[in-house]
This record gives C-alpha cells, sequence and structure tokens, in this order.
C-alpha cells in the first residue's frame, strides 16, 4: 500500500451546490455543480459518485450486513429493516450532465456508476451538473433527522459525493458500515430552509465574510425561508446541522481561530457546554504544539448525530453527557481535524491511521490538560490490543474496515491497536524521535491522502532506523510479540541470562536490571534489522548498549558482568512494548 512519492498526484473537486430544504416532510431538492481536474496520469472513461442515505432503506447493504453480523452495532441493529417508506433516506438523481450533455448512469445501492460522453484526458477539467430528490433518513447513525436528544437534522453525507480515483484507481465502495475516502476541493453550498432554524456547517458563514473576496450576495429566499450561504477552501467533506433550539456560543482560541459551539437550548447540559469552550481552546493549542497548525479560521462543535464523528472543520457529537464524557468526546473528534482530515488517509483501507492516531494523541492531551500525571495513557490501548491477539479472533489491520468479521475486531485494531502502534513505535525510536516523526508527517503530508508506507518512511528518516519490518509485522499480520527471560546462571565472572523469542515478532529489548545494592542498569539489545540503536531513554540511568540480536535466532545470551549481585530484572519496564504475555518478563526478587 505505498506510491512513489516523487510522482505524487491527487485528484481535485469544486462543488457549488444548493438545496432547498422541506424540513415538515424532511426532505430537500439539491442542485450541484462539479469542476472535476483529472490531475491522474489515466485516461477515465466512468466517474463514480456515493448516494450515502440510500443505505438508510430496508434491504441496503448496511440493513442486511447489520443483520447479520455476531455482534452489530446497538445504534443500528434491526433499525433499518424497521424503517417507514417517510423514515426512509435516499438521494434519486433526476438530472446528470457532462459539459452540458446528458449521460447514462446506473444506480447500485449507494453508489451511482456514470459512463462518460468524453473521457476526461490526463490534466483537463470537465464541469458535471446534477440535480437530485433527497428524503433525510430518521436517525439511525450519523446521519438523519430527529436524533436521540431532538436535534432535528444531522447532515452528514448528505449530498451526491463524487468518489475518489488515486493511484490505487476508483474507491467506490458501497456503504455497509463506516469510513469515507473522498478527493479535497473547494465547496461553496447554500442551504435554503425555514427561517426558524439555525444551521451550522464546515466552512465559512456568509455573514462573517462579506467583506472577503470568498462572500457572495446569496439569492432572496421564498417567504418564510432564509438561505445560508458557507464557504470551504480545501476540504474534502462537507456536513452541517439545523435545529430551532440551537445556541450558538463563540470562543476565541489560538492564532485568531473561532471556535463555534451549537447546543439545544436545554438548562441541564448548559453548564457543560459552557465549561468546554476553554477546554476546547486548550485541546486546539495541544495538537497545533503537538502536530500542527490548524489551519482554518474556525472550528463547530455541535450537538447532533449518534456518538461522535468528525468532519471538515466541525464535529457532530452527542451533548447529554457528563462533562468529562463531553470532554473526551471532543477531544477525540477535534484530534481526528489532523488524523484523517487533514492527513487524509483512506479510512477504509487503513483505518487504523485515522482512529489509532486520533486516539493515540487525543489521550495525550487529555493527559496534559487535565493534570493526570498517567505514565502510561495508552495502557487501556494495549489492553485491548492484547486481549484480541490471545483471542484468537484477530485479523490484519489490512482487513477493509467494512469485512472484519465482527464490529468488536474492528474497534480494537482501529483505536485499541492503531493507538499502540504509535506508542510502541516511541519505544522502538525513542519517545523524542516519534514526538518529531508526528510533526514531520504533517508539514510533510497535510492536504494529501498518506499511506502506512508514506508514515513509516518518515519515521525513518526522522530516526535513521529502518523500520518496514515494523510496519509489516505489526499491522499487516497477526504475529504477536512475546519474549521471555528463559534461564539465568550465575557464574564466577559472570551473571548469564538467556532471553527467548516465543512469538513470531521480533523487537529490540529493553532489559532493566536492579542489584542488590539497589543501584539500577538497563541492557539494551537492538534488533539487527533495525541497522541502529535509539537513545539512552533514562538521563542519567546507566544504560549499556549490547550486541545485536537477528530476528531468526530464538535465544539470546547475555552476560552481566559480576561486579555486582543481580536481585531482579524485567523485560520492557515502560510496560510500551505490547508483549501479549507479560507473567515471562520478570525474574528474581520483587
Amino acid at each position: 500500500m505505498a506510491q512513489n512519492n516523487t510522482n505524487y498526484w491527487q485528484q481535485h473537486v469544486d462543488y457549488t451546490m444548493n438545496i432547498d430544504v422541506n424540513a415538515d416532510a424532511n426532505q430537500y431538492k439539491g442542485e450541484q455543480t462539479l469542476v472535476y481536474t483529472n490531475n491522474s496520469p489515466d485516461v477515465l472513461d466512468r466517474v463514480f459518485y456515493h448516494l450515502y442515505f440510500n443505505a438508510f432503506q430496508p434491504e441496503s447493504e448496511m440493513d442486511a450486513r447489520s443483520l447479520s453480523i455476531e455482534d452489530p452495532d446497538g445504534r443500528v441493529g434491526d433499525r433499518i429493516s424497521k424503517l417507514n417508506p417517510d423514515e426512509i433516506g435516499y438521494i434519486k438523481p433526476t438530472m446528470l450532465t457532462q459539459d452540458g450533455k446528458p449521460l447514462q448512469y446506473e444506480l447500485a445501492g449507494t453508489v451511482l456508476e456514470v459512463k462518460l460522453n468524453t473521457p476526461i484526458q490526463p490534466g483537463a477539467k470537465t464541469t458535471f451538473k446534477m440535480e437530485w430528490d433527497a428524503q433525510v433518513p430518521l436517525q439511525v447513525r450519523r446521519s438523519g433527522r430527529d436524533n436521540a436528544e431532538g436535534v432535528k437534522f444531522s447532515m452528514s453525507q448528505w449530498y451526491p459525493k463524487l468518489a475518489e480515483y488515486d493511484f490505487q484507481g476508483w474507491h467506490a465502495d458501497p456503504y455497509i458500515g463506516r469510513e469515507f475516502h473522498s478527493p479535497w476541493g473547494d465547496f461553496d453550498v447554500t442551504i435554503t430552509i425555514d427561517k426558524d432554524y439555525t444551521v451550522a456547517a464546515t466552512g465559512y458563514s456568509a455573514e462573517n465574510v462579506k467583506d472577503s473576496k470568498e462572500y457572495k450576495e446569496v439569492k432572496k429566499a421564498k417567504k418564510g425561508k432564509r438561505s445560508w450561504n458557507f464557504v470551504a477552501p480545501n476540504v474534502h467533506d462537507f456536513t452541517w446541522a439545523a435545529d430551532k433550539d440551537y445556541i450558538h456560543d463563540q470562543y476565541m482560541a489560538d492564532n485568531g481561530v473561532t471556535l463555534n459551539f451549537y447546543y439545544k437550548d436545554n438548562d441541564e447540559i448548559k453548564e457543560n457546554w459552557k465549561n468546554l469552550q476553554p477546554k476546547t481552546a486548550e485541546m486546539l493549542a495541544y495538537f497545533n504544539e503537538h502536530v500542527g497548525q490548524y489551519p482554518y479560521k474556525q472550528y463547530s462543535v455541535i450537538q447532533g448525530g449518534d456518538g461522535g464523528m468528525e468532519y471538515a472543520m466541525a464535529t457532530l457529537i452527542t451533548g447529554n453527557r457528563k462533562f468529562g464524557s463531553l470532554m473526551g468526546v471532543t477531544a477525540h473528534e477535534l484530534a481526528h481535524t489532523w488524523f484523517q482530515f487533514l492527513l487524509a488517509t483512506n479510512e477504509g483501507k487503513h483505518e487504523w491511521m485515522d482512529e489509532g492516531f486520533t486516539s493515540y494523541i487525543s489521550s495525550e492531551a487529555m493527559n496534559y490538560i487535565n493534570n493526570e500525571n498517567n505514565p502510561n495513557v495508552h495502557a487501556g490501548s494495549y489492553r485491548g490490543y492484547q486481549f484480541l491477539a490471545t483471542s484468537g479472533k484477530e485479523q490484519p489491520a489490512t482487513t477493509h474496515a467494512d469485512r472484519y468479521a465482527a464490529n468488536r475486531t474492528y474497534s480494537i485494531i482501529a483505536y485499541a491497536k492503531g493507538a499502540v502502534f504509535l506508542s510502541q513505535l516511541g519505544y522502538v525510536i525513542g519517545k523524542e524521535n516519534l514526538d518529531k516523526t508526528l510533526k514531520k508527517y504533517f508539514e510533510d503530508w497535510a492536504f494529501k491522502h498518506p499511506t502506512p508506507n508514506d508514515f513509516i518512511r518518515v519515521a525513518e528518516k526522522v530516526s535513521g532506523l529502518e523500520l518496514d519490518w515494523y510496519l509489516m509485522d505489526f499491522m499487516q499480520t497477526t504475529n504477536t510479540i512475546d519474549y521471555g527471560i528463559k534461564s539465568v546462571e550465575t557464574r564466577k565472572d559472570a551473571t548469564v541470562v538467556t532471553l527467548e523469542r516465543i512469538g513470531l515478532m521480533g523487537m529490540p529489548i529493553d532489559l532493566d536490571v536492579t542489584y542488590t545494592d539497589g543501584t539500577q542498569e538497563q541492557f539494551y539489545i537492538p534488533l539487527q534489522m533495525m541497522r541502529g540503536e535509539k537513545a539512552n531513554p533514562y538521563n542519567g540511568q546507566k544504560r549499556t548498549v549490547a550486541k545485536d540480536w537477528a530476528w531468526a535466532y530464538p535465544t539470546y545470551e547475555l552476560n552481566i558482568p559480576s561486579t555486582k549481585k543481580v536481585k531482579s530484572m524485567m523485560i520492557d519496564a515502560s510496560k510500551t512494548m505490547a508483549d501479549i504475555n507479560a507473567e515471562n518478563n520478570s525474574w528474581g526478587e520483587e
């Protein structure tokens, strides 16, 4: 899953959309002009659109999967199968042209297959125009109307979205369970809705940009309605929400970024949502410092949806929560701005790169902001991964996000193992190098579509170590890490320790030794195929670098000079190596 970075290219889309919402009927009509630039070296004779709302119909693929998987998402279950005609979702194209000429197309569930009249040549642009009728589904998963907290419209994945085409070809995945992948572009969206509604959305509201070049006058709305215009430069998605009872607060954060908060006028949640605002500013500052600068001038935290889900310049979260939960979900969704939104990985193929990296950095942020001083904030992720790795149900992280045997397996791989991948990389190359890697990754790959190989190459360049083995063994196989202290023999001139590699995955080893006089020393055993060593992670502690351990040898003999008597020893005292059996990692007196 790699590409030659020197020949990197990506497609570009510019959307202009106008929709007219009939809020009483939960329906809307849409018009879309889409200018598509083919930056690929290929001639394209067809395109695909995602029509995500079509998933919310009985007998859809999402419905079928939810009814057949062993552990369906509790928010979905059999709900789609029971939707009435006025509760289903749909997007029905009524007109589609390419450069003014009608196109032939075929609907296949949530994907529109379009045969082009004129193939798009490399470097060429073409203009598609579409009109469609749509119905907003009763809120089931992420999108929809009338969610459990009474938010009227949670409008994610609501428009015909052109599928991504990249170095691997088209990504016209049906909407079955989760995850998205879309081309970058500019959006200009006008939403006309009953004037009693407040609309929150991706991008900049025309009200706030009247003096800028981005502002354009919105045509006069129909009687009783209001038109809201939003422009969003250089994003790969657009979401909006609307409710009659939204409170809209603003809070100024770092670098002139306006934080918007939209939440229901509900006395039970107001205090939490007020207290959330300065904390969100702290989160933004943390991510700016530890990953890279947020490049837009606004971000919106919007009550809606069915949990928490990230979108361009915004998130939808449920709001009836205790403060700790509200802050935690906001931290996670805001962190997604960096890991998946600005570093736009293909979530279907590499879900662990967005969920796992986000889980890692949001846990780090919460630990810092709340002064938790937790020495291993990712211990829960390690426990989750170790549970799965020993369950017999693990699948490689190369599995498509929709095609895990169980939702639980997907969740642990994406969130827990993905977070462990980063934390354990810090064990391999050193925390300082990991921190530098995250910043360099953002610097090199923001506003692009990086792959796992692109990330690990950044880590190699930062650390000077060879790391392809780490990416391959940990994320592309189900090989496990299990090292043990096999035997300890006291001789006249040395204590001889025999270590063994029991699992199939190799790792460098930190062996912490405590002597009877209370002093400590770390013996560091490099993995030979790393072709180097990490720096001493402990200032002031004695550290001895031993000879390399080549992977194919199942055992390794370490001689500890007998100048002092050994009291105890432990493999990986930091607990940041994802060893699946810690019981054989220690020897001696506690």
